[in-house]
């Protein structure tokens, strides 16, 4: 499943990043890296960008880098955020 097909409030699992050149390279330098979770905050009103959440970091991604991004969905679950605890 691709990240653009996915739901506000779902998360997944980075498998691989599609495409080459540039493109492909920022998304990895920005710690798109396979193995990685993934969770879809929001779209805007007209649904480009999208707003996910990776590393406890916010970013927005066109609809075509979001197109880019393979990843193998949680089932049936959705991530939330845990509280910090300090102690």
């Amino acid at each position: 499943m691709l990240l653009s097909m996915m739901k506000p409030g779902d998360a997944g699992e980075i498998v691989e990043i599609l495409g080459e050149g540039e493109l492909r390279q920022r998304l990895l330098d920005i710690g798109f890296l396979p193995g990685r979770i993934v969770k879809i905050i929001r779209f805007a009103p007209l649904g480009d960008p999208v707003e996910v959440e990776i590393l406890g970091t916010s970013i927005s991604l066109r609809g075509n880098e979001a197109a880019l991004i393979r990843v193998k969905p949680f089932r049936g679950k959705r991530m939330h955020r845990r509280r910090k605890r300090w102690i």
